[in-house]
């Protein structure tokens, strides 16, 4: 009987050994087959027209079939609940506006810029119902303003009550996501909307809405691509994939501005009219974050921290990724 067991047991010991050996074998050899499919996990928000073609489109998939990469889409209804998944594993890569970054890295979420739009003040802007008194900036004082708190368009509300010498605390701020928002304005509960398109265009077009000031001349309203550390040291020839997409498509875009719009309008549920506008007011082609830019976001974080809208004082720097990552160029 004991002879048996040792037996058996001798077996499964040479057993063990050469599979170990097949496995150091498998180490040292040249990887001959694909790599192990992954997939890239996208937060977007509706309003990101872009990201909402590429979508549509499937361009993206196409690029990554060769990588063995499938795309997964996320939809958030604005940049701070995107950077909520973002900090819990949830997606890999998201694009939001300026503020959303600068809330998340002083709550201490793990991610980093990988890239930026250009400049788009005109696609954010204050507004008020049509037949309201309000003429400009300064008579906002004392009245209530709706936005969503950590949005982008918070710092272009604090650096417009500046530029018409109001303070922050001079007016009333009331904090509810884009949908909330619009009822609440419609319904006159708040005096002014601070708003980002194509929200912005389709209160226009559909309540008669006018616009006090857009952010020209006030903020740039940047639009960047954050993604989850770990995944852009892990896989930026996935991100290199995303931004050569993401620039041709925005290429396209603006060279094909009806056939886009109608194109984008039903997902987004809005006319092919507003989308068309919306379209003219963003600036596209990502590209990888500038020194210029990353200083222009540490002036936001700077003013939030001033203002206490932050519980600390934060660099942006932390935030800059890797060479991996940051090496990617777009063409």
């Amino acid at each position: 009987m004991p002879s048996s067991i040792f037996s058996r047991h001798g077996v499964l010991l040479k057993l063990g050994v050469a599979a170990l050996a097949l496995v150091l074998i498998g180490i040292g050899r040249p990887a001959t087959s694909q790599p192990k499919a992954d997939t890239l996990r996208i937060g977007y928000q509706k309003s990101a027209s872009l990201l909402t073609l590429q979508k549509a489109q499937g361009t993206l998939e196409k690029r990554l079939q060769p990588l063995n990469v499938s795309v997964r889409w996320v939809e958030f209804p604005a940049g701070p609940q995107l950077l909520e998944g973002l900090n819990v594993g949830a997606i890999d890569v998201g694009y939001v506006g300026e503020a959303p970054p600068i809330f998340a890295q002083a709550a201490g979420a793990n991610f980093v810029y990988i890239g930026s739009d250009p400049a788009s003040p005109e696609a954010e802007a204050l507004i008020v119902p049509k037949d309201s008194p309000i003429k400009t900036v300064a008579d906002l004082k004392g009245k209530k303003i709706v936005l969503n708190k950590g949005s982008n368009v918070h710092y272009l509300l604090v650096r417009l009550l500046e530029k018409n010498g109001l303070k922050y605390g001079d007016v009333q701020t009331v904090f509810l996501p884009p949908a909330d928002a619009r009822a609440a304005f419609e319904k006159g509960s708040v005096d002014a909307w601070v708003i980002w398109d194509p929200f912005l265009t389709a209160s226009e077009k559909q309540t008669g809405a006018r616009v006090l000031s857009d952010a020209r001349g006030v903020v740039n309203n940047y639009a960047y691509y954050l993604g989850e550390r770990g995944f852009t040291e892990r896989r930026p020839d996935i991100i290199k994939v995303l931004f050569e997409d993401t620039a041709e498509q925005g290429r396209w875009i603006k060279a094909n501005l009806k056939q886009a719009a109608a194109l984008i309008a039903p997902q987004q549920g809005l006319p092919v009219e507003v989308v068309e506008i919306v379209l003219q007011r963003y600036q596209f082609g990502v590209k990888p974050l500038t020194a210029e830019v990353a200083a222009e976001q540490q002036k936001l974080a700077d003013t939030f921290f001033d203002l206490k809208l932050i519980p600390k004082a934060i660099r942006v720097a932390d935030a800059l990724p890797g060479s991996s990552a940051a090496a990617v160029a777009v063409k």
